[in-house]
């Protein structure tokens, strides 16, 4: 067998287990919060700034349009956002947080810091590691997109 091919010598699994095991961590959290870890992306970027176009939530997560925009409309069933025509451009959508969509950011604050910190506290990495290794990351993405 060639090395190169053999599991244990794939960053790409590494990379793949670690981000599927971090979002199963973060799954009781959010279901106390009634959304997905897709919801909690979007909620991220509209929590930073508020009111933004469909396609711009969507490069900042690095997703297409066609991904993102059956999320926003699950989430404006759901009463966390709301979606309206620009002004300037009529095709485009704008997203807006609705007071519900304001409110979980602080509940989110109040449980998921918290609580992904107690999961995580038993990893021997510190905090700076983490910023390091989210460099690193950002270097990979970089070099791939």
């Amino acid at each position: 067998m060639h090395d190169e091919l053999r599991l244990n010598n794939q960053v790409c699994f590494r990379l793949y287990s670690a981000a599927r095991l971090m979002m199963q961590a973060y799954t009781p959290f959010l279901n106390e919060l009634g959304i997905t870890y897709p919801q909690y992306l979007v909620l991220m970027v509209l929590w930073e700034k508020d009111a933004l176009p469909v396609n711009d939530i969507a490069h900042r997560l690095l997703l297409e349009t066609n991904t993102v925009t059956p999320l926003i409309q699950r989430m404006e069933k759901q009463g966390i956002v709301t979606r309206q025509r620009g002004k300037e451009d009529k095709r485009q959508q704008i997203v807006s947080l609705t007071e519900k969509g304001r409110a979980l950011e602080e509940q989110a604050y109040r449980i998921i810091p918290k609580g992904m910190g107690e999961r995580l506290a038993v990893c021997p990495l510190s905090m700076n590691d983490f910023q390091k290794l989210s460099s690193e990351l950002d270097d990979i993405i970089g070099a791939l997109k």
